[in-house]
C-alpha cells in the first residue's frame, strides 16, 4: 500500500499475548486513518500497547454490511483503513470478510499482514499431520449437526481443526468418544496466554479427564479418521442403486464389488434381492 493512497491493511493480531504483535502490524495501525474492529474495547488495549492513535470503528458480524460504504468511501477518498478482529486474522471465522471484497470490487490496494492464528498454532501444538488439514470453526451444538458435519470432513481424511466454547467442550468429547473413542485428538486451551495448556489423548480419555466446563478459549485438534470398511447396510445399499440404475444383478453385484462395497457372492446376493425387490 502506498504512502500516500487509500488503501485496506488486514492485519493479524495477537490471540492472546500482546508480544505476538508483529512490527508491521504495529506500524500499520498507528499509519491507519481508522481501525475497523470487531470490540473497540478490545481493539483499545492493543491499539495503546502500540501507540496508536487512530480513531476506530465497529465492524462486526451485525453491522459489517451497514458499514461497507462508508469504509469504501473513506478509502476511495485516500484513506488508510486497518482491518483487525479480536484476535488472529480478520475474515477467518471472524468478521472482515465483506469488506475484503468491497475494497477489491472498488479497485482498492488491499494488504494482508499475516500473524498469529489459533488454527496453525493448535495443529503445531498438537503434533498431528499438518500436510492436510481442515478447518470446520465452531462445532454445531446438536448431535445430529455434529455427525452430518464429521461425516462430510471425515471422508477428507485429513486433521480437523476447530473451535468449542468451554461450556460446550464436555458434551462436545462425550459426543466424540461415543464416535471414535480411540481416535487421537487434542484439546488446546489458552494458546499464547499464562495458562497454556495443550492436552493430547484419545477422545475418550480426553472425555474422562475434561467433565466440567474448561476456562479459557478452546482449540481441538482431531487426527484423519481410520478407514472404515463398508458393513452390510452400505453393500445393499449400493447394489440397491445399480439395480434400481437397471444394471442386471451380475453386472450390479461386479460394480459394487469394484467399488469396494463386499465381496462378489454378498454382491451378487444383495442384488438379486434387491431385484426381486424392484419387480415386486
Amino acid at each position: 500500500m502506498s504512502a500516500g493512497g487509500g488503501g485496506l491493511a488486514v492485519v493479524a493480531t495477537p490471540i492472546g499475548n500482546l508480544e505476538d504483535c508483529s512490527p508491521r502490524a504495529a506500524a500499520a495501525l498507528r499509519a491507519a486513518d481508522v481501525v475497523a474492529c470487531e470490540d473497540t474495547r478490545r481493539s483499545a488495549t492493543l491499539l495503546r500497547a502500540v501507540d496508536s492513535r487512530a480513531p476506530m470503528v465497529s465492524l462486526h458480524a451485525h453491522n459489517e454490511a451497514s458499514r461497507l460504504p462508508e469504509l469504501v468511501g473513506r478509502m476511495l477518498g485516500g484513506e488508510r483503513v486497518a482491518l483487525v478482529s479480536d484476535a488472529g486474522m480478520p475474515g477467518v471465522s471472524d468478521p472482515g470478510a465483506r469488506l475484503v471484497s468491497a475494497a477489491h470490487e472498488a479497485g482498492i490496494p488491499v494488504e494482508v499482514l499475516p500473524g498469529p492464528s489459533a488454527v496453525t498454532a493448535a495443529v503445531a501444538a498438537a503434533g498431528a499431520p499438518a500436510d492436510r488439514f481442515v478447518f470446520a470453526g465452531f462445532m454445531p451444538r446438536k448431535n445430529g449437526e455434529r455427525t452430518t458435519l464429521l461425516d462430510d470432513l471425515d471422508r477428507t481424511a485429513c486433521t480437523i481443526v476447530g473451535f468449542e466454547s468451554p461450556q460446550r467442550l464436555p458434551d462436545l468429547l462425550t459426543y466424540l468418544a461415543a464416535r471414535h473413542p480411540e481416535r487421537r485428538a487434542a484439546v488446546c486451551r489458552e494458546l499464547s496466554k499464562l495458562h497454556e495448556e495443550t492436552v493430547v489423548a484419545t477422545c475418550a480419555e480426553l472425555a474422562d479427564r475434561m467433565t466440567g466446563p474448561a476456562r479459557g478459549e478452546i482449540t481441538f485438534v482431531l487426527w484423519p479418521a481410520a478407514p472404515v470398511a463398508p458393513g452390510a447396510g452400505d453393500l445393499e445399499r449400493v447394489v440397491a442403486v445399480l439395480v434400481g440404475a437397471g444394471l442386471s444383478s451380475g453386472s450390479a453385484a461386479d460394480a459394487a464389488v469394484a467399488l469396494g462395497a463386499g465381496t462378489r457372492n454378498a454382491a451378487y446376493r444383495a442384488a438379486i434381492a434387491a431385484a426381486s425387490r424392484r419387480d415386486t
